[in-house]
């Protein structure tokens, strides 16, 4: 009887090693062999109760807690949603998955990681008989392994004391560097940057996809010589800040602090957009099991906490019934007011999960010269 309990307890830790059953079911089923000291009635079901939510850092552990987590918790007695601000990668969430050691739960990704982490099985698939589907302002924000409580826009920036006979209004005045003369800003990374340049060589918006990225890879080539690159979001903006760049394709969360701060000296403008997903991913095995689809489900399905982060973070609400509830001071920087959102572009995350890898490479290819 012994040998057949051992032999139980092996397969059960394997099992839970592959992500085939999560740590509550691994606790139940030891504690029904013997092989833990008996647990009080709930114990088992309650030690598996907390959920862990990762980001990326900054004010977005904040954030993300008191939004997301506090109103799961106030419905939810007896769970625990924690934050985890040592950022999500592909990478660190591919290795917690492969080695069966997952102690994350929830994880704040993208459209186009969704969709290759999803094909490599290293994410749930999103339950939406739980996740309730029609609560995103978009189809694009409720993918197979992952749905958007939040959104952000890549949009125009540009330092208005530069051009005092009338500022750019779209990606072919920013590549236009006969007309509007300066350095030009752009990410380091090919998503949402060849988007614009697409649509600056004149491809209709509403029918963006695919993108020709030869082309857009040529107008990259011509005009980087004239730019700068930035790597993340306080990088960008410190670039317009100090003039080194006098515009910038940049996130709007970024671009209101600068016009905030420099009094409107810099600017950005709505029109022509890209409007991306603030996608959550489930990594396969979380511990939490199928509680983490729950708290999912009601970050899309109320639009309060989304209307929240939009005044603590800038981040948009995807709930369609959240933009009525926006107070009138933060209409004006809602990437999905209804006004904004009729300018901009929604980014094909799917698009990009199947082209990322490729694409992006070619493009560090020519920003690196």
């Amino acid at each position: 009887m012994q040998d057949f309990q051992q032999d139980c307890v092996e397969l059960a830790f394997r099992k839970y090693r592959r992500g085939e059953v999560g740590r509550r079911t691994l606790l139940a089923g030891l504690a029904a062999l013997g092989a833990l000291p008996a647990l009080p009635d709930g114990a088992a079901a309650q030690a598996g109760r907390q959920l862990v939510m990762v980001n990326w850092g900054g004010i977005a552990n904040e954030g993300f807690g008191r939004f997301y987590g506090e109103p799961f918790m106030g419905a939810n007695q007896g769970v625990r949603v924690v934050q985890d601000s040592t950022g999500p990668s592909a990478g660190r969430i591919r290795s917690m998955v492969e080695s069966g050691r997952v102690t994350w739960d929830l994880c704040d990704s993208s459209a186009s990681s969704s969709v290759v982490l999803g094909r490599q099985n290293l994410v749930s698939r999103i339950d939406y008989s739980v996740v309730d589907r029609n609560e995103v302002i978009d189809p694009g924000f409720a993918l197979e392994y992952g749905a958007a409580p939040y959104s952000f826009s890549s949009v125009l920036a540009y330092d208005s004391s530069k051009f005092p006979n009338g500022p750019p209004q779209n990606w072919a005045d920013f590549f236009d560097l006969r007309r509007f003369p300066g350095t030009r800003l752009l990410r380091r990374d090919a998503l949402a940057t060849l988007d614009a340049v697409q649509m600056a060589l004149g491809k209709d918006p509403r029918n963006l996809y695919p993108l020709d990225t030869r082309a857009c890879l040529a107008k990259i080539r011509e005009v980087r010589r004239n730019a700068v690159f930035w790597n993340s979001g306080s990088e960008s903006e410190q670039f317009l800040r100090t003039g080194e760049a006098v515009m910038g394709h940049i996130w709007h969360t970024r671009a209101n602090v600068l016009q905030r701060e420099t009094n409107g000296r810099i600017r950005f403008i709505w029109n022509q957009g890209l409007l991306q997903a603030g996608i959550f991913v489930i990594p396969r095995g979380n511990q939490g099991g199928a509680l983490a689809q729950q708290l999912l489900a009601s970050m899309l399905a109320r639009p309060e906490p989304q209307v929240g982060l939009l005044q603590f973070l800038g981040n948009g609400p995807t709930n369609p019934r959240a933009a009525a509830q926006v107070p009138q001071e933060f209409r004006a920087v809602n990437p999905t007011d209804p006004e904004n959102q009729r300018q901009q572009v929604v980014l094909n995350g799917v698009w990009w999960g199947d082209n990322y890898q490729q694409i992006n490479q070619d493009y560090l290819d020519v920003v690196t010269g």
